[in-house]
């Protein structure tokens, strides 16, 4: 497999909060030819709004951007995202367009009259609601929800994903990942979403991130994978031959993640092993798709 290389990379930490700021959401950058990963700020805190019209309109022609959301839900358990349910999408770009048209009225690309939909919600873990009728797929053994294919792999490297049903607790995804898709959703049409889409052989590259993988590729455990001083950035920036960035004691993780996964993407982009997982195939692709780096 030929990969072609990017000359930017891009990081964004996320969040699902209700709000127009998100104090959660970091973008870092950093350019194939060298130096250290920065962040780009704002006047303020970061919107979705924001980040999505940078991916729209200010964003390098050749870039690769990882999200720190999932793209999609789980379809291979059960054949479908919400089995039973008779306006469930066939594939990821429809679940984008179903999330975003249920939630044109929410504010700030919030996504909360998707998971209160009366229909919908019963998939769903909800705070104070509690778990929803069909939040497990029968035969489930633990009450994580249902795991796409690429989160049951992230498990088996030694990670600890949580299913984009759950929106309760400091663990939960989904609320992220479903504002996410309404950025999906909003993207122009030259840049493609990779696995839903194929890789290009030009332009630029939407894909999953999960931070934790960045981390443990940098040396660290995944229960120690957040960083939360300039000194343990640093190593771990060392540890993927990059250079450190400036500063010196405490970091929010929201930033150091997002410092640390746009190094990461430069210096693994370019292993064709990233870029074809075993368990991943075309119906995954456009249903699931994947989580970068997880093989």
């Amino acid at each position: 497999m030929k990969i072609r290389r990017f000359e930017w990379f891009c990081a964004v930490d996320w969040s699902g909060a209700v709000g127009k700021k998100q104090k959660g959401i970091a973008l870092a950058i950093c350019h194939a030819g060298g130096g250290p990963p920065a962040l780009v700020r704002t006047d303020e805190l970061w919107s979705r709004s924001g980040i999505l019209d940078i991916l729209n309109n200010r964003l390098e022609c050749n870039s690769l951007v990882g999200f720190d959301f999932g793209l999609s839900l789980s379809f291979a358990d059960c054949d479908a995202f919400f089995p039973g349910w008779t306006g469930t999408p066939s594939d990821a770009r429809s679940l984008w367009a179903l999330v975003d048209e249920l939630c044109d009225e929410d504010e700030h690309l919030a996504a909360s009259s998707f998971v209160n939909n009366p229909q919908l919600a019963p998939y769903f873990r909800r705070q104070p609601q509690g778990e929803g009728a069909l939040f497990r797929a029968d035969g489930a053994e633990h009450g994580k929800g249902r795991f796409r294919v690429t989160e049951a792999v992230q498990a088996a490297m030694g990670c600890k994903p949580y299913s984009n049903f759950n929106l309760v607790g400091a663990a939960q995804v989904g609320k992220s990942s479903l504002t996410g898709m309404r950025v999906l959703n909003r993207l122009k049409e030259d840049i493609a979403v990779w696995p839903i889409d194929p890789l290009p052989d030009q332009g630029s590259v939407v894909c999953e991130i999960y931070t934790t993988l960045a981390a443990m590729e940098a040396g660290r455990p995944p229960s120690r994978s957040k960083m939360r001083s300039y000194g343990e950035l640093n190593d771990a920036l060392t540890s993927l031959c990059s250079p450190t960035v400036e500063g010196e004691g405490p970091i929010d993780d929201h930033s150091s993640d997002a410092l640390l996964t746009a190094a990461w993407l430069r210096k693994v982009a370019h292993d064709p092993a990233k870029w074809q997982p075993s368990g991943l195939t075309p119906e995954i692709a456009k249903t699931e798709g994947w989580t970068f780096g997880a093989i």
